[in-house]
């Protein structure tokens, strides 16, 4: 049974708000007065209505401890438009966060053309690269500021760049010259690629490549594991490419690192500690590159607001 306790507090404040205002009208009443035009008048508000699109379909991952939140993205959202309200109070502004979801394969046109006609004039996608320059010129046409917050490729600021769509997380290239840096800082020159058979992981693969040669890698061998679509949630699905791993990297030249190009995330999560020969392993696991981490202080929202 639930408490009375609140219903009772919400009860009080009503009829104590009333009784206020009804005591104010009686005096009013009685004196035949009105109210002097001391007060104060009322602030304008500005509403600032946000949207957020996002491409959402449940991940498989190693453990249903890696498995993102439900709500990863919008929670973030929430919070920042909470903080923004509460300086926002002050300022006479109030943000809205209007979520729409959709498959990461579907057409996300007519998901959009609601959100403007609700009037968001920004709006946060998460989306495919395929699925945000689809609405690119839409956002163009009815003066709609879009902001990249899912889609990695490189062509988005290249060939497809757009001026409607703001980015907010690094492409490809970016993450893989930052591992790439990092890596020679240690003296790993000497590396080993072994990428997927998805298209993402071939792009990831390219992106490490060009990196290599920018700062100065050399990647003394390369292998391709192919996806045959094994049952990854089955034990004997994780056995056996757990399994494959020692024996698939048995026949590698000498290196320092072994990089992994795994953004379909089928294989890249059973190579470390999992290799013939004891050595780090970074790219899509192991030393993952990100956009944001915790311990970044500069960026970790120590500001906001309680």
């Amino acid at each position: 049974m639930t408490s009375a306790v609140p219903g009772t507090l919400a009860a009080f404040l009503c009829f104590f708000s009333l009784t206020v205002n009804v005591a104010g009208a009686l005096a009013q009443e009685a004196t035949g007065k009105q109210p002097a035009a001391t007060a104060k008048p009322e602030k304008k508000v500005t509403e600032i209505k946000i949207g957020y699109l996002r491409a959402y379909a449940p991940q498989l991952a190693l453990s249903v401890l890696d498995v993102p939140p439900r709500d990863e993205g919008v929670a973030g959202g929430n919070v920042a438009i909470a903080d923004n309200n509460t300086t926002g109070s002050f300022l006479g502004q109030k943000f809205s966060l209007d979520v729409t979801e959709v498959k990461p394969d579907a057409d996300v046109v007519p998901a959009f053309q609601e959100m403007i006609a609700k009037g968001n004039r920004y709006v946060v996608a998460d989306l495919s690269a395929r699925q945000l320059l689809s609405i690119a010129d839409l956002a163009r046409d009815n003066g709609v500021l879009i902001f990249n917050a899912g889609a990695t490729d490189d062509s988005l600021r290249e060939e497809e760049c757009r001026a409607s769509i703001f980015h907010t997380i690094p492409t490809r290239s970016m993450l893989a010259d930052g591992l790439a840096q990092y890596l020679i800082w240690k003296q790993w020159r000497r590396w080993v690629l072994i990428y997927g058979s998805h298209e993402r992981d071939q792009l990831f693969a390219e992106a490490l490549r060009r990196a290599a040669t920018r700062f100065g890698g050399e990647i003394v061998g390369e292998k391709l594991f192919e996806d045959t679509g094994t049952a990854r949630r089955t034990d004997s699905g994780v056995v056996q490419i757990q399994r494959q791993m020692p024996v698939f990297t048995q026949d590698l030249p000498e290196h320092d690192v072994l990089l992994v190009a795994d953004e379909s995330e089928v294989f890249g999560t059973y190579v470390p500690f999992r290799t013939w020969i004891a050595r780090p392993v970074a790219g899509t696991a192991g030393l993952t590159p990100l956009a944001w981490h915790p311990a970044s202080e500069q960026w970790g929202g120590t500001q906001i607001q309680n």
